[in-house]
């Protein structure tokens, strides 16, 4: 009996060795120095390490006055932000604090402005709104938490995928290229980069050089019609360097004299290619109707400086 209440004792004192009582009413301070208080907790389940995948929905306050400065619900469609858990920083940093969850858990943690701004996010300086010695009040749910190991099942899954969509865009194009020659009647000859150039209005004077400057109306169209972009609406040309947009662009224009209209059919290695950009998805050939307005000749590169000795 003796025993058995000596061991007790013994466990009652490490209990409270282990655990500080916090500078924060309601909080406990651990021995890696952050200040916490659960809601929600299962002490028996597995805690986020570095190197995995969190999932959290959180909230941050000044905890002088309570005011919000951060919610995930403001930063993604479904408010949970996605990442991967990093080695702490410092002492009693937020790596700190989100290594003592487990998924389903929720808590509050008090942290130092310093360490959150200066030290896990890098900042040069505190913003405006805190000053040095502020703390801050850090609210979370740990959604989920992915291993290391699920993690690159994941990425080489998402590989995968990716690769069977692109050959799905791939062979798509060709199907759709050759429908569109097909129905609208279209019987030119492309160039050696696939370019199908169809002058529409002959314009006069010399074609543009590369490196000129030139203004242009436009309107791009997808095979199906789709109009993605166009200047007409606008009511304002675009005007940019030949050599700064896309190849077919580059290609096309210099075939065309101010005044000209025509329409370039570009297939997608002279267009977006695999990237895509907004709505033109991966490998879109594409349809642009262009009206050469204006053809200006580059500035002339501003002089280098002179070198000492020279």
């Amino acid at each position: 009996m003796k025993k058995n209440l000596a061991i007790a004792t013994m466990a009652a004192v490490l209990a409270l060795t282990s655990c500080k009582n916090s500078d924060f009413e309601g909080f406990t301070k651990a021995d890696n120095g952050v200040h916490y208080k659960f809601f929600n907790q299962t002490e028996s389940a597995p805690k986020a390490q570095a190197g995995e995948g969190i999932s959290i929905r959180y909230i941050i306050k000044k905890q002088s006055n309570d005011s919000t400065i951060f919610d995930s619900k403001n930063g993604t469609p479904d408010g949970v932000m996605r990442l991967g858990l990093q080695k702490a920083m410092c002492v009693g940093c937020i790596e700190d604090a989100l290594g003592m969850m487990s998924k389903g858990d929720s808590a509050a943690f008090i942290l130092s402005s310093d360490s959150f701004f200066l030290k896990t996010n890098g900042y040069k300086e505190l913003p405006k709104f805190v000053k040095a010695g502020d703390h801050l009040a850090f609210y979370v749910k740990m959604v989920d938490i992915k291993s290391k190991k699920e993690i690159e099942e994941n990425q080489k899954q998402q590989a995968a995928d990716q690769e069977v969509k692109m050959k799905e865009f791939m062979a798509k194009e060709a199907v759709d290229f050759e429908k569109y020659l097909a129905d609208n009647k279209i019987t030119a000859k492309p160039t050696g980069s696939g370019l199908i150039y169809i002058e529409t209005k002959k314009g006069t004077g010399a074609a543009p050089k590369e490196t000129d400057i030139v203004t242009v109306h436009y309107t791009g169209k997808l095979m199906d019609g789709t109009v993605f972009d166009s200047s007409i609406p606008k009511g304002k040309p675009a005007t940019f360097g030949l050599n700064q947009v896309i190849p077919g662009w580059t290609e096309g224009l210099q075939l065309m004299k101010k005044g000209g209209k025509a329409t370039l059919i570009l297939p997608s290695k002279i267009g977006y290619g695999p990237n895509g950009n907004g709505a033109i998805t991966p490998y879109s050939p594409l349809v642009f109707e262009v009206e050469l307005i204006e053809i200006m000749p580059a500035p002339p590169a501003p002089a280098q400086p002179m070198e000492p000795g020279h």
